[in-house]
């Protein structure tokens, strides 16, 4: 049996709204869940994990520099939906089954409200990990209107509570995107495109399938159930719907677009033959409005977003297909992996509901470049090794837990990452707290111990890459080059790649970015624009709302609902 595409309408994620207020500042409760969701029309109801029950979860739409509070709680069953590897680090047998924290990606926040692997907690918070804080969190929103979204980001289990449902969209606006009179409203849609595969007979038909063990198993046999190198799903899913479909207008629109998946890469490009205009990228608007050629494509990978204007006034009348073409794993493919060359289906109509007074402006944003003269250079590797018969990748050849932390620039101050790939694939690398710009990539000439014996010339980024970033592919056979300014806050964050199957099997470490009696957050940086001052995160004054206290503790506050 096989799932028709384009027959059920893509849905728009709700938008939360809060319980009330806490001093001022807007407060959330947010439950996850199980439930039963329809994911395409001819399977029965799918079991699923929400956020409020919902999948994707609720999207946020707050304002900058006007902080929220979300309490977080696990209501899900005791025992996970998903095959559970007991010998990866974290989801050792002693631990819970189920465990649950959330990460808002992207997000400029202490490191208690990060979401960190270890802050876990369960059902009730019954039990708790070795860093779980407090039940609320405090989310400053002090950084440039964007395209943020929130995930699980348990230790070990990562890639399970998310291909269980546990993602959704966290927006940031201001008035300053306001003016620029972009396409909004309902000709705005937030689209997360994720893989999935599904049991399409038996008892568990219109069950998620996620695997138990690896495809090639090798001596000595692996533990049963075991982390897979990377998982393709068989079938697309965008907004939590199977191949839907989406009436549009003849005139603009505005798409932000994620990668949600767990390690499939996507190069989109549409039907019609027509171009992308992006205008934003992980951290917010370029500065100016980038043309993706369409046979170009706009290219993802894990957790990237694309923020683009698609123009449909030259095709009413027609129905065209998102398509997708980037190899699984990428860059070079396997070919038991299964493809998903149709991701979903705009059906343009004959006519608008009204005249389209929306614009593509020419300039969209200040952005200040990063100096790399004379900064720290900070050079890491990306390795693969076989452990117990099973691939294993790692950030420098250590492991999450290994000391000592080897990554602690100090606050204030702006160091380039030199991320040497020597494995076979790209890897998405994310920064938490920071946003970085891509400097450039440069080939590398590897021998046979692994070691880089030369690199080439630098290559620039794409246009469409070049603002703020905090996810950037990472090549094989090449060095790619970052610049970051650390901080505002100080401590311990994650960085990792995003293809979810690594991260939870080690390729994860820690950074800590230490105090720096030499620099005051609170203050303007020479240079630095606005919307992305760290001393917007410090500003105390009434129409802020900023708690500035230097170690929030919110736990009181989660009883505190309503006006």
């Amino acid at each position: 049996m096989s799932l028709d595409k384009f027959v059920d309408a893509l849905p728009i994620p709700r938008v939360i709204k809060p319980k009330g207020k806490h001093n001022g500042v807007p407060y959330y409760e947010v439950a996850m869940k199980q439930v039963k969701q329809q994911l395409h029309s001819d399977l029965p109801p799918t079991t699923v994990w929400g956020y409020n029950g919902l999948y994707p979860g609720p999207t946020f739409e707050v304002r900058r520099n006007q902080p929220i509070m979300v309490k977080w709680e696990n209501h899900l069953p005791y025992e996970h939906l998903l095959p559970v590897d007991r010998t990866v680090h974290g989801a050792d047998p002693d631990q819970p089954s189920v465990r649950t924290v959330v990460h808002l990606h992207g997000g400029r926040v202490r490191p208690e409200n990060d979401g960190f692997p270890e802050a876990w907690f369960t059902k009730n918070f019954r039990n708790k990990g070795t860093k779980f804080l407090h039940e609320v969190y405090y989310y400053p929103n002090c950084q440039r209107p964007t395209t943020l979204w929130y995930h699980d980001h348990a230790i070990g289990i990562t890639r399970l509570n998310v291909y269980a449902g546990l993602a959704g969209f966290y927006l940031i606006r201001d008035e300053a995107e306001e003016r620029l009179n972009l396409p909004s409203g309902k000709y705005e849609i937030p689209l997360v495109i994720q893989d999935r595969s599904f049991y399409l007979s038996g008892e568990r038909r219109g069950e998620l399938f996620y695997p138990s063990l690896p495809n090639e198993l090798p001596p000595p046999p692996p533990p049963n159930p075991s982390v897979v190198p990377e998982f393709f799903g068989d079938t697309a899913i965008v907004n939590g719907k199977v191949w839907p479909f989406l009436e549009v207008e003849p005139r603009k629109y505005r798409f932000r677009i994620l990668n949600g998946s767990n390690s499939r890469f996507y190069r989109l490009r549409l039907s019609s033959g027509q171009n992308f205009v992006q205008i934003g990228t992980d951290g917010g608007f370029l500065e100016e409005p980038v043309i993706v050629k369409n046979q170009d494509g706009l290219l993802l990978a894990p957790a990237e977003r694309g923020d683009v204007i698609i123009d449909f006034s030259n095709f009413a009348g027609q129905n065209i297909i998102l398509t997708n073409d980037a190899p699984s794993p990428f860059p070079n493919g396997n070919p038991d992996a299964p493809l998903l060359p149709e991701i979903m289906q705009f059906r343009v109509k004959e006519n608008v509901s009204r005249p389209d007074r929306s614009e593509i402006p020419t300039t969209l944003s200040c952005l200040e470049r990063l100096d790399p003269n004379n900064v720290p250079v900070r050079p890491n590797k990306l390795v693969e090794r076989i452990e117990a018969g099973r691939l294993k990748l790692l950030l420098n050849d250590m492991e999450w837990n290994d000391l000592p932390i080897t990554e602690t620039p100090y606050n204030g101050t702006v160091e380039v990452w030199e991320l040497y790939n020597l494995t076979a694939d790209t890897h998405p690398i994310h920064l938490h707290l920071v946003q970085f710009q891509i400097l450039n990539r440069a080939p590398i000439t590897i021998d046979n111990n692994g070691i880089v014996i030369d690199v080439g010339d630098p290559v620039d980024p794409a246009p469409n890459e070049r603002g703020w970033k905090d996810t950037v592919r990472a090549n094989p056979n090449e060095v790619t080059r970052i610049i970051a300014r650390f901080g505002p806050f100080t401590g311990i964050y994650p960085w990792h790649c995003h293809i979810l199957e690594h991260e939870d099997h080690e390729m994860m470490r820690p950074y800590e970015v230490l105090d720096n009696p030499n620099f005051d957050p609170s203050q303007p940086i020479p240079g630095e624009c606005p919307d992305d001052a760290f001393s917007q995160c410090f500003d105390c004054h009434p129409s802020s709302n900023h708690d500035c206290r230097k170690n929030e503790d919110y736990e009181e506050s989660s009883d505190e609902s309503s006006d």
